[in-house]
């Protein structure tokens, strides 16, 4: 990843503190920590890792039937329901 711009954050001294420990535990920077949170709550991937997570659901085999036979498996009826 190329690291291009430059983005000054100030945290409270506890949570800098807290975020540090766990960077060292993860055994990674401060920034990358930051970065990769950034990109997991916001969903920023690159398009490199979509089409790997395309590929990886791609090559599950899992079972798989006909729409109807699976809403009928997993939606209940409503009466099933006030039961």
């Amino acid at each position: 990843m190329e690291l291009s711009k430059k983005t000054t954050i100030l945290f409270p001294p506890d949570l800098h503190e807290r975020l540090s420990r766990l960077a060292v535990q993860k055994g990674v920077s401060l920034g990358e920590l930051v970065r990769s949170a950034c990109e997991k709550e916001y969903g920023i991937v690159s398009k490199e890792d979509r089409i790997e997570a395309v590929r990886s659901l791609a090559g599950l085999e899992l079972p798989v039937k006909d729409v109807k036979k699976m809403k009928e498996e997993s939606v209940a009826e409503p009466e099933e329901l006030l039961r």
